[in-house]
């Protein structure tokens, strides 16, 4: 299986793109993890927030294939902690899927489209963080999972 995580813009901040890319090289060991960002949209100025979702989620729905399982991270997903994310993964890994694909949205969440298209949505917090500390909170958290399956003792129980 593939886990693959979309986003929208680019991480400017090069310290959490070097953790980014550091958590990426472990996740490594084992997963096949990609990491697709879609450029920000120009001229948001002239666009309503239903106009600039409608536009992110074309881009989002076209990164896709017919067979991908589709998880939105969304403030009103469903709330895991470590293990049982790690279980969550677990029982995709399990069911065969070739590629499960994670996606964080543009800062007013996703399209119409986007929600009938989805698979399932996860919250990481209730609390709201930029777009680019998510990423690295959520390949943190993959890592992490992935360190609780194989009894690793990165996670302290």
């Amino acid at each position: 299986m593939t886990i693959k995580l979309i986003a929208i813009g680019k991480t400017d901040n090069k310290d959490l793109q070097t953790l980014i890319e550091d958590y990426t090289k472990r996740l490594g060991f084992y997963i096949k993890f990609l990491a697709e960002i879609i450029p920000d949209i120009k001229n948001v100025k002239n666009l309503s927030e239903d106009q600039q979702k409608q536009k992110e989620g074309e881009l989002i729905l076209n990164k896709l294939n017919a067979t991908d399982v589709l998880i939105l991270l969304d403030e009103n997903g469903k709330q895991l902690d470590s293990v049982n994310f790690s279980e969550y993964l677990q029982k995709h890994m399990n069911s065969g899927i070739k590629q499960l694909v994670f996606v964080i949205g543009g800062p007013y969440g996703f399209s119409e489209e986007v929600y009938k298209k989805a698979n399932g949505k996860l919250s990481l917090s209730r609390m709201t963080f930029s777009h680019q500390m998510i990423r690295l909170f959520f390949i943190e958290q993959l890592y992490r999972g992935f360190t609780i399956l194989k009894n690793e003792p990165y996670h302290h129980r």
